[in-house]
């Protein structure tokens, strides 16, 4: 349902107005491109004020606590868009709220992402069930979130990462949990091998910037080039959430590749996250 009402948003062919009257907070304790313009533009075409609450603003838990903002807030507005540096924080902002938290970024997943990935694959290929999506990199909260999105759907999900980097016990059963057993490798030729879909992320990520110098040592032969597409299937698509970290995950022009679909990715976050606003504000 909701990749088809994304679909359908993308292609204008859907209109209401679900938020009309409604405010959403839009709590953001880290920077962002797309996630704070594609969720405030989405709120405004779906007729709602967003309003943008930056750490300066807010500072959970040292102005004031979580809990306490939860329930101001809750009074206010009909949703909570919280982009935040510890999973935690939304737990807690959840279990004080009535109104409906939606997942931003957290340091464990990163769900809007997936969502807009799985709604551009699907787009390209025509469907989801049977593909191959490999991921290369850091077994971060992008990589949860796209390998439990992958296995929901019908997909095959492998991952490879180095060795210190890669999903622990609980987040790979947790994926198992929704579909097929995901690939593990340390090698990603071997993760590529028949993939449908290349996918990789920074090796460093917010607030990991004192790990930088050790991370582009150990993430050495984890780029995803020209010479590792040619492992894949034939026309494979190549997807980064951004931003890029160029000459390390990538390297310069790769976005712009022509079997990279990098740009539309990052346009459908807008439709993805409109399908999640309207299905929200529909139960509220």
């Amino acid at each position: 349902m909701l990749l088809d009402w994304s679909d359908a948003y993308r292609a204008g062919q859907s209109s209401g107005r679900p938020l009309e009257g409604r405010s959403v907070a839009m709590l953001f304790e880290k920077p962002s491109l797309r996630t704070k313009v594609s969720f405030d533009v989405g709120v405004y075409e779906l007729g709602g004020h967003a309003i943008y609450l930056g750490k300066g603003e807010v500072d959970m838990d040292s102005r004031e606590p979580v809990e306490d903002v939860a329930a101001v807030l809750d009074q206010w507005v009909a949703l909570i868009v919280a982009r935040v540096n510890s999973h935690r924080s939304l737990e807690r902002l959840a279990a004080r709220a009535s109104v409906p938290v939606v997942n931003a970024l957290s340091d464990v997943e990163h769900p809007c992402q997936a969502l807009a990935d799985l709604q551009t694959v699907r787009s390209k290929l025509g469907h989801l069930d049977g593909v191959k999506i490999a991921y290369v990199g850091d077994a971060n909260n992008c990589a949860l979130s796209l390998g439990l999105a992958c296995a929901a759907t019908g997909g095959r999900f492998a991952i490879a990462s180095p060795e210190g980097y890669a999903f622990k016990g609980g987040e790979l059963a947790a994926i198992a949990a929704r579909g097929e057993t995901p690939q593990v490798t340390d090698d990603p030729r071997e993760a590529v091998d028949g993939a449908d879909v290349i996918y990789t992320d920074a090796w460093t990520s917010m607030g990991q910037e004192a790990e930088s110098a050790q991370r582009k040592v150990d993430f050495q032969g984890f780029q995803v080039n020209e010479e590792l597409l040619a492992g894949a299937n034939a026309g494979a698509l190549v997807m980064h959430p951004m931003p890029v970290h160029y000459g390390e995950e990538m390297p310069s022009g790769m976005l712009d590749h022509p079997q990279s679909v990098a740009y539309l990715q990052a346009g459908n976050r807008l439709h993805a996250q409109k399908a999640v606003l309207r299905l929200l504000a529909a139960g509220k």
